[in-house]
């Protein structure tokens, strides 16, 4: 009976303190950037398509197509490994490519706003609604990513998370994805 009652309370300590919450959160977050970074890449995707298309009616445009060909190919250059999730230099770095591609992608659909042959193409509003939904996409999975490393973060610093997380995983605290273009915490102006 005592015997029994000794495995009990070991198990009981045990799980209480992280053992299997830390990896357990660990997990969640870099299954969160795998959905971050899947978005990143069906957009990256998508880019061609939209660029080919647009290049058909707006030859007058190629600077603006240009400009997101360009950031389409830094962007996918740049690749953040989860082992990395813990460096901040790197998430900037990725978060740089990856805003680069937004604003020149910003720039290609204002110059589409300005001309309306453009518009009335159907397959390029075709795919310019699957990139609008591609950005929310992007805009979901960088929040269930942050949510995922602040969940995480929590329990690594936390008791008793904190025990499993030092001396048995030697955990270190993950960065969320952060905005690094200036002024995005701040809505665009839109004038007509």
């Amino acid at each position: 009976m005592r015997k029994f009652l000794l495995i009990a309370f070991a198990a009981t300590t045990l799980s209480a303190c992280g053992i299997n919450s830390v990896p357990t959160a660990e997990e969640e977050a870099k299954g969160r950037w795998a959905d971050v970074e899947n978005n990143y890449q069906r957009r990256a995707d998508l880019v061609p398509n939209l660029v080919a298309t647009a290049k058909g009616f707006a030859a007058q445009e190629r600077e603006v197509l240009e400009a997101v060909t360009q950031a389409r190919a830094s962007a996918t250059q740049v690749n953040l490994d989860p082992g990395d999730l813990t460096d901040p230099a790197q998430m900037q770095q990725y978060a740089a490519a990856q805003d680069q591609l937004s604003g020149a992608l910003s720039r290609l659909l204002v110059t589409v706003e300005r001309y309306p042959e453009l518009r009335s193409n159907e397959s390029f509003l075709t795919l310019q609604q699957q990139l609008e939904g591609t950005e929310n996409r992007i805009a979901i999975a960088r929040r269930d990513y942050n949510a995922a490393v602040q969940a995480y973060n929590t329990e690594v610093r936390t008791f008793p998370g904190l025990i499993a997380a030092r001396y048995i995983y030697d955990a270190e605290p993950m960065q969320p994805y952060e905005a690094t273009t200036a002024g995005a915490e701040e809505a665009p102006r839109v004038e007509f």
